[in-house]
């Protein structure tokens, strides 16, 4: 196989195939351009040449390394002009058979040595290559949209693959400025595995009636820290994107529940309402904006503020919330238990609020809990049960909101909202790792550079603390009876030994 690649070609010249064209060019890379649509090829040509202008009008780059860029893009009229490259990489059409064809047809002309590398985001690359003379030859080569801005890649070896193959396109990578992350071929990869837990536990809360859509999106945004919700995420990707590969990745790996898709996405696909691109989804849209946008919930009067009460599992929580209610001019009781007309207010992990007033023995008329997984300093969520008094929800909100950061209030569930979530991601990111799809370094780096996470998910879990975020799974496993839940190997191995998320354990002999 090629140390290093002179010259390569891209077979389909469309949005992914022009953005992996550009990042060559501007590499150093020859690269010839094909497309079997009369006129494609030329159109994306034109079409890079006014991107590398703009690049120039913007101070990107300079109008001679353009210039330079543009002289190595050239359009191929046929496969046969491909014979002499060392690469092709195929961004056709999405299907198994399309891919499978082209590969064949490419087998007949070029060499031997030339690799063969698919851009597919679903398809196995060891099924893409079963029916070639040389499968050693084929890898994925998965770029994410807008390539040039997005600086990661995955490279995927399938069962037939020459590991040779994987490192030169690792090699490929990096001289084109991006990360290449190295996977096995399973189903989603890394990136968009490791996806999965943010887009379907939102769903799965959502379905519970646990809070609105524009809530859920708040308290994940504001109190943890995402770039955007998951509903205004599944807004921008478009449903009839989304769903189908929510529902081929849960079948792929045969009904594992914590793949499990969401009735209701399925509903809102049949009914069209895909998202952002038709101007309804979880909100609405005219001309790519969203229109009315939910306003945060109202903030209600209180006349008289009662005492507080607060029960917490750790006296690390306890000294942050009493810090936080003393600045708000809470008057905190101290006793061991509460009096009879004191708000409770109570931290728990994993619980709800119901199972969270036995625990603490409190009474529920009085009782809200908080999480104390966000950071209150950014938002604050609070979680009433359904003997929650009305009086005592609006005290709380109230005296929560006193200094002008956000809340939400979000009726009963195991977990609220960011412990279910961050949990379940950091779970699914252990197991992937587990499986060896990933190193710990390229499963970090590959999803926050793939999906814009603040953290990698297990540099995250460590920041959170595994130890809490195995209690969190246990106590929803056990009070849900959802198999979803379970805790992973690699978290509760490290959470019981107290080592890091991203601890690697020693080769086996």
């Amino acid at each position: 196989m090629p140390r290093s690649i002179h010259e390569m070609a891209i077979v389909g010249t469309g949005v992914m195939g022009s953005g992996i064209a550009q990042i060559a060019a501007q590499a150093g890379i020859r690269v010839k351009l094909f497309d079997a649509r009369e006129g494609a090829a030329q159109t994306a040509q034109d079409n890079l040449a006014r991107t590398l202008g703009k690049l120039v009008e913007k101070g990107k780059i300079d109008s001679a390394d353009a210039a330079a860029a543009l002289g190595r893009l050239v359009v191929a009229a046929s496969l046969d002009e491909l014979a002499d490259v060392d690469l092709v990489v195929e961004a056709i059409v999405e299907r198994l058979d399309a891919k499978q064809a082209l590969l064949a047809e490419l087998e007949a002309v070029v060499d031997a040595d030339c690799i063969l590398a698919t851009n597919t985001s679903s398809l196995s690359v060891t099924s893409i290559a079963r029916n070639c003379q040389h499968p050693g030859r084929v890898a994925g080569f998965h770029f994410f949209n807008p390539v040039p801005l997005m600086k990661v890649v995955e490279v995927i070896d399938g069962l037939a693959t020459d590991p040779e193959v994987g490192d030169c396109l690792q090699a490929l990578a990096a001289q084109m400025g991006h990360r290449g992350i190295r996977a096995l071929d399973t189903p989603g990869f890394i990136i968009n595995h490791a996806g999965r837990a943010y887009g379907t536990e939102s769903l799965q809360i959502l379905k519970e009636g646990v809070t609105s859509p524009a809530e859920l999106d708040r308290i994940l945004r504001d109190g943890i820290g995402f770039r955007m919700g998951p509903l205004e995420l599944f807004d921008l990707t478009a449903l009839d994107v989304s769903h189908p590969v929510i529902e081929s990745i849960y079948n792929q790996y045969y009904q594992e529940p914590r793949y499990r898709p969401s009735p209701l996405t399925r509903q809102m696909l049949e009914a069209g309402y895909v998202g952002r691109k038709v101007g309804r989804g979880f909100y609405r849209y005219e001309n790519g904006q969203m229109i009315d946008p939910p306003p945060a919930q109202t903030v209600p009067r209180v006349a008289a503020m009662p005492s507080v009460w607060l029960g917490t599992e750790s006296e690390t929580d306890r000294e942050v919330l009493h810090a936080l209610l003393t600045s708000l001019g809470a008057e905190l009781e101290q006793g061991d238990v509460p009096s009879s007309e004191a708000l409770c207010l109570l931290a728990p992990y994993g619980s709800d609020a119901s199972s969270a007033c036995l625990r603490f023995g409190t009474d529920p008329t009085r009782t809200l809990c908080i999480d104390p997984l966000i950071d209150l300093q950014r938002h604050r969520c609070l979680m009433q049960n359904p003997a929650t008094g009305a009086a005592f929800r609006d005290a709380a909100h109230a005296l929560l909101a006193s200094d002008g950061v956000g809340v939400s209030v979000i009726n009963d569930s195991v977990g609220f909202v960011a412990q279910r979530v961050m949990a379940m991601i950091v779970n699914l990111a252990g197991d992937i790792v587990q499986q060896r799809i990933a190193s710990v370094d390229d499963l970090d780096e590959g999803v926050r550079r793939g999906l814009g996470y603040p953290q990698g998910p297990l540099a995250w879990g460590d920041s959170l603390g595994a130890g809490r975020l195995l209690s969190i799974l246990e106590r929803m496993t056990a009070l849900t009876g959802d198999m979803r839940y379970r805790p992973g190997p690699w978290l509760r191995r490290r959470a019981i030994l107290g080592l890091s998320l991203r601890h690697v354990e020693p080769a086996s002999v």
